[in-house]
């Protein structure tokens, strides 16, 4: 038994060797992506059509304000309009509005009651309602908390030109962009508390573990046919041949399921080169797995094969469990010092060099923990269909949720 272990351990470390390597290979790809869309950019005036900003918003969160202050600031060529959605009035949040419009006049800020109950998410019944009331062609929708640079607009917005896409001239739009998301790094907040352990392997795994796999996916499928939450910038035509939000009312990945409906309907999936942020919260552990299960779960049932082999990944975990099951031979550590620099390499390469998170070099020493807590997450994500979404739960079935009692 001790051989057969040690022996399934060393091939799974392997795998997870390869892997990492592939994930470099991603980021290298995706660098001279984002370098080529750069130098494109800089030779004229890039694609900015006219936008609405749509962003549903449930009570106020940390850092939140801070978020809607980046988005107005844009320094963008085209208009721009931002539409918040909140399901009553009397949600805290429409406060917050009601202070930006303030602060900022010139900026085009309308709140939509969104009243209707139109399926279990209630993020995507309101994204519903709120698109409604959209006045331009092109839609970014984004989560309350993300804050941007001031050229978000501009970076996202000329992906849907040729310029971004094939190298023609710039200002030419590309008809077969449909979508552009971004990549995202997770900033931690401390509200005045301590910063715990939980928030950052959270904002840990964000930077050197998610983008890696999008990375490495966008390499081996030749492209992405998803898109992240952080940034769902769609052109009303694509989203309507996707088959429209309304189908996603159900969904809890409904960021996923927009982009992978967009890319089937025969438009691309562009992951443009501007990073965005997102707050991770001062968790507790219970905190910590509830979001991190719902992750896990989610990802699980949107791309059913390639979470099978996301287990392969971690193989700084196999590599440690490998030590253990061989009795600690020489060469078992000479496997682990390999797994232990390719995976620091991906963690430098992927979340200082191309997310610029300096949150990454604080809390490298974490990310044996992390990895281990990664690979247990995985597996207990099969064994329930349970996930805790704020504050209530749900059954999710094929990526559906129902709510329950």
């Amino acid at each position: 038994m001790a051989t057969l272990v040690e022996a399934i351990t060393t091939l799974l470390t392997f795998g997870g060797l390869v892997y990492m390597l592939l994930a470099l290979w991603g980021a290298r790809d995706f660098g001279h992506y984002c370098r080529r869309v750069a130098a494109s950019q800089a030779q004229g005036s890039a694609y900015a059509p006219d936008v609405t900003i749509l962003k549903p918003i449930k009570g106020v969160d940390p850092r939140m304000y801070a978020g809607f202050v980046s988005h107005c600031r844009q320094t963008y060529a085209g208009k721009f309009e931002i539409i918040f959605g909140v399901s009553t009035l009397d949600d805290p949040a429409a406060g917050q509005v009601e202070r930006l419009r303030y602060e900022f006049p010139n900026c085009r800020i309308r709140l939509v009651e969104c009243k209707e109950v139109l399926g279990t998410s209630g993020k995507v019944s309101n994204l519903v309602q709120m698109l409604r009331e959209a006045r331009y062609e092109y839609v970014v929708i984004n989560d309350s908390d993300i804050k941007v640079s001031p050229n978000y607009l501009t970076r996202v917005m000329s992906c849907f030109g040729a310029a971004a896409g094939a190298g023609a001239a710039a200002g030419v739009e590309d008809a077969r962009v449909g979508m552009v998301t971004a990549p995202y790094r997770g900033k931690t907040a401390t509200e005045g508390k301590a910063l715990t352990v939980w928030s950052r392997l959270e904002a840990l795994g964000i930077s050197t573990d998610f983008l890696p796999g999008v990375l490495t996916a966008r390499k081996i499928e030749g492209g992405i046919r998803f898109g992240l939450g952080s940034t769902l910038a769609v052109s009303r035509t694509a989203l309507a041949a996707a088959g429209g939000l309304e189908t996603l009312v159900d969904y809890l990945a409904d960021d996923y399921e927009v982009g992978a409906r967009i890319a089937k309907a025969g438009y691309s999936v562009e992951l443009c080169s501007e990073v965005v942020e997102t707050t991770v919260p001062v968790y507790g552990f219970l905190g910590f797995w509830d979001h991190q299960l719902r992750w896990a779960r989610s990802t699980r049932d949107s791309r059913r094969w390639g979470y099978m082999g996301l287990g392969i990944t971690y193989c700084l975990p196999w590599a440690v469990l490998n030590c253990v099951a061989s009795g600690f031979a020489l060469w078992s550590f000479t496997l682990l010092s390999l797994a232990l620099l390719a995976r620091v390499s991906v963690a430098l390469t992927v979340g200082v060099g191309i997310l610029r998170d300096e949150q990454v070099l604080r809390d490298i020493w974490l990310l044996p923990l992390r990895d281990f807590f990664g690979l247990g997450f995985w597996a207990w994500s099969f064994a329930s269909d349970t996930v805790v979404w704020r504050g209530e739960r749900f059954r999710l079935r094929d990526g559906r949720l129902s709510r329950i009692e």
